[in-house]
């Protein structure tokens, strides 16, 4: 695993991470299914809004960036919450991790959840929990093997007029 070292965000970044964030939330919801492309865009803006009333500095919230040691690349982005968004005690929940394009394949996803998982633990907070799409396989395998196991499951199928076709 290659090293990495991490700071907080500044302000500009974050600005510029937040309106990126928003559009991939929104593509991320659009390509798995759960919303319409022509309302993502929206709803995700809502739900950030919702969840960083104060922005970068709404309390609980841990933004940071992963650079390579040897030169201080950004490799990657961390978004941390120390207060589980569904009240779970003594767990964290990690809303983003993100590796630059030019870094993937290199085990920075890998030491990026390794350092969120420590920056947790020094906190004093002895679980870190995640989402991830069923349709992201590279990120679900990254998870499973690093020791995260399946607390929940939601599956879906898409219904049309014809599929509910019954003789009766």
């Amino acid at each position: 695993m290659p090293d990495l070292t991490l700071r907080e965000m500044t302000a500009q970044e974050f600005d510029q991470w937040f309106d990126v964030q928003v559009r991939a939330y929104a593509d991320a919801q659009v390509s798995a299914g759960v919303w319409p492309s022509d309302d993502a865009l929206r709803r995700s803006a809502e739900a950030h809004a919702s969840l960083l009333p104060a922005g970068r500095d709404t309390p609980a919230m841990i933004f940071l960036r992963g650079l390579r040691p040897d030169d201080g690349a950004v490799i990657g982005t961390l978004w941390i919450t120390l207060e589980h968004p569904r009240g779970v005690p003594d767990c964290a929940f990690l809303f983003d991790i993100e590796v630059v394009e030019e870094h993937r394949s290199a085990g920075y996803g890998r030491a990026l959840l390794a350092a969120a998982e420590e920056v947790v633990r020094e906190r004093g907070i002895s679980a870190l929990e995640l989402n991830v799409h069923g349709n992201n396989a590279h990120a679900i395998s990254l998870y499973a093997s690093s020791g995260y196991r399946l607390i929940t499951q939601q599956m879906r199928k898409g219904l049309t007029s014809g599929s509910a076709d019954h003789e009766g």
